[in-house]
């Protein structure tokens, strides 16, 4: 078999595995407490040792942005088109969706395809175009679940001054960030991982391997299982991934000719990575401020929304590297964006007319 698809299939059972430990798990304090050394220790420890490594060349030095603008696209995709799946405007789970759907996990999800089916170059671009999802998903999207925090806790009454002061507090109190501060003042002074004495080296590199096998795990044992929830999850990431091939249609589009099929891969791929687990950090942040009065955010979704993304994304991908020929092509990418379009769309539409047909009968 091919390691690419057997590191996708030991990915997915590691979930399957975290589903069966839920009878394990007697109280919610057992599942916190997985959460907290998850967000307290792997993913800083993994963020830190991923921000150390990134050497941007000045020659590519636009992959970020681009990566950065897909973000952008989507986010805005999402907040204009969540409605249209019968999920209310400006509800905690609009908003839960808005902060995963334009988020992309590519290390879980392409990386691994990229290695096996495409070239180091292709790895190399997918890794700094990834610099740019990065800063959407560790900054922006921070930033703005704190925003929606303080304006559902009706905290704007604070004055400017006590906002920037809690939302500094706030960065500062999350490891997390911290470490993005730290490891971003690293850079700026010329180091890197290889600068710090071998045993933080070693202790930095052990920590931020719990990562990936503890986020499965975890999504695992915390996941609700809610078909008709799954039925409507299933049918945003076609529409996802719809226009993510749309938006990878018309970057082949723009590209010149002589772009190498390398950068090629990585714009129809990349896209298509699965959603990430850093925004999950920012809503259970938001969430673990708020106590019980959770309004902000749908940690139950946002879970759920994981535990589909991953294997809906890497299958794609699969697709991807496959059939490079195919999938390489602009015209084909549009047909089957506005095919998935049309899977996303097709059920609501059906439903809203069962609706009207209904509403139409009783009226006469």
């Amino acid at each position: 078999m091919n390691p690419a698809i057997q590191k996708t299939l030991t990915l997915i059972f590691l979930i399957v595995i975290g589903y069966f430990l839920k009878q394990k798990i007697k109280s919610k304090d057992q599942l916190k407490g997985i959460k907290i050394l998850i967000l307290s220790i792997a993913l800083p420890a993994m963020i830190f040792v991923a921000l150390l490594k990134i050497k941007i060349e000045p020659s590519l030095f636009y992959l970020p942005f681009i990566a950065l603008g897909i973000n952008f696209v989507m986010f805005f995709i999402a907040k204009w088109s969540i409605p249209l799946f019968g999920i209310e405007k400006n509800s905690h789970d609009a908003r839960t969706w808005m902060m995963l759907m334009p988020s992309l996990a590519p290390g879980l999800s392409c990386f691994p395809f990229l290695i096996e089916y495409a070239s180091e170059e292709s790895l190399a671009l997918a890794a700094l175009a990834d610099v740019g999802n990065k800063v959407f998903v560790l900054i922006v999207l921070y930033l703005l679940a704190m925003r929606w925090y303080y304006r559902i806790q009706d905290l704007e009454k604070q004055s400017s001054s006590e906002k920037v002061k809690n939302l500094l507090l706030s960065l500062i109190k999350e490891p997390v960030n911290a470490v993005i501060i730290i490891a971003i003042l690293m850079l700026v002074f010329g180091l890197n991982l290889a600068s710090l004495p071998i045993f933080l080296q070693d202790s930095i590199s052990r920590m931020s391997l719990l990562m990936t096998p503890m986020v499965l795990l975890f999504i695992g044992m915390a996941v609700r299982i809610d078909w008709r929830q799954f039925r409507k999850i299933g049918m945003l990431l076609a529409f996802r991934s719809a226009c993510a091939f749309l938006i990878s249609a018309t970057l082949l589009f723009i590209l010149p000719a002589s772009v190498p099929v390398a950068m090629l891969i990585v714009a129809v791929a990349f896209p298509q990575s699965a959603t990430s687990f850093w925004p999950f950090a920012h809503i259970s942040a938001v969430a673990d401020a708020e106590g019980e009065q959770k309004k902000t955010f749908n940690t139950d979704l946002a879970l759920n929304i994981l535990a589909l993304s991953l294997p809906f994304s890497t299958v794609t991908i699969l697709a991807i590297c496959s059939l490079q020929t195919f999938f390489l092509n602009p015209i084909y990418l549009l047909l089957i964006g506005l095919i998935l379009l049309l899977i996303a769309i097709l059920p609501r539409i059906v439903l809203q007319l069962k609706a009207s047909g209904k509403l139409l009968f009783s009226e006469g």
